[in-house]
């Protein structure tokens, strides 16, 4: 079982305290009373409480109370596949996991914000396939084109620097991983998003780029940190700064004039994003979507949860009927 707003189950805690509640509030009922005339009288005036029914239908209203907070939280169970497709563009998304991109000249990080923005992409995007690949001195291809853009958010929420087995930075890798997601066969118009910071250790960017653009992919890219540079965190420690081996503090800046050769070279466009601000709207709309072609696409199948909320519904509405239907007071 899986629940779509899981936070819902928080207020199941509150159970406990209508119980306490229900127990408080009985007692300075019956104290209350208890002033104003005697036990004895007051069986004589009303039928007596039979406690059993008391406490079986508090039972019942507490039950009937968890129910609808299951409900609420959205439970699945059971599932099945369907084909999936759409009218849009293929696109790589590339994102630089190395250890320069903790920098933090954009908050929270130079990384966990970049996560963020592609993250906002995917909640704008119309019916792109879109694929995931992560590099740092080396390049991988983390999910391969799809429209399962649930499955491609739980991949990104995962990203972090301790999976790149290879230190550094290589654009030109990355571009060439990114190719490697494309099926060139197919007249689906393609680009790629390059999220990175620019330190192109490597020095191919610009060559690969150029070779990107030889199969008519565009490259836009998203500068991440300051050209004036940040230091980078060392690694379990907040409060530490990665050093040289003279003992000095080691900045890694922002270099644009690479990006902005790679993006040239292919006809896309380049951004940069220092304050954590970055409008991916206008990014994806006016520049991916108006230098591309929209094409029917088959994004394969995506796993669909069988919705179980009803279920657990029905069985609030029945036990708040049947606690209705119970009499607290047993006639003479």
């Amino acid at each position: 079982m899986k629940f779509q707003y899981l936070w819902i189950l928080h207020l199941l805690w509150l159970i406990p305290f209508f119980a306490i509640f229900f127990v408080v509030d009985r007692r300075r009922k019956w104290l209350a009373l208890s002033k104003y005339a005697d036990p004895a009288l007051l069986e004589r005036l009303a039928p007596p409480l039979n406690h059993r029914k008391v406490v079986f239908k508090a039972i019942l209203m507490l039950a009937a109370v968890g129910f609808i907070i299951f409900s609420l939280a959205g439970p699945q169970w059971g599932s099945h596949y369907r084909e999936v497709s759409g009218k849009g563009v293929d696109i790589a998304v590339v994102l630089d996991v190395s250890r320069s991109m903790l920098a933090r000249d954009v908050k929270p990080n130079r990384l966990e914000r970049a996560k963020r923005e592609i993250l906002d992409l995917l909640k704008v995007m119309q019916g792109d396939r879109v694929a995931l690949v992560t590099f740092a001195g080396a390049a991988f291809v983390e999910y391969p084109l799809t429209l399962d853009y649930a499955a491609m958010e739980l991949f990104i929420n995962g990203v972090s620097p301790d999976q790149s087995p290879v230190p550094g930075t290589d654009l030109g890798q990355a571009v060439r991983k990114a190719m490697d997601c494309f099926d060139f066969k197919s007249e689906t118009d393609k680009a790629v998003i390059l999220v990175t910071d620019g330190e192109d250790q490597e020095g191919r960017g610009v060559e690969e780029a150029k070779e990107a653009a030889s199969k008519g992919v565009r490259l836009f890219i998203i500068g991440m940190g300051a050209p004036e540079g940040a230091p980078i965190p060392r690694g379990g420690d907040e409060s530490g700064f990665e050093k040289d081996a003279q003992g000095n503090l080691i900045l890694s800046k922002l270099v644009e004039p690479g990006l902005i050769k790679m993006a040239a070279a292919t006809g896309g466009g380049y951004t940069r994003s220092v304050t954590g601000d970055l409008d991916l709207d206008s990014i994806y709309f006016q520049g991916l979507r108006a230098k591309t072609e929209k094409k029917e696409l088959k994004g394969g199948k995506v796993r669909v949860y069988e919705e179980r909320f009803h279920l657990f519904a029905v069985l609030a509405l029945a036990f708040l009927l049947t606690e209705g239907l119970v009499r607290e007071r047993t006639p003479a």
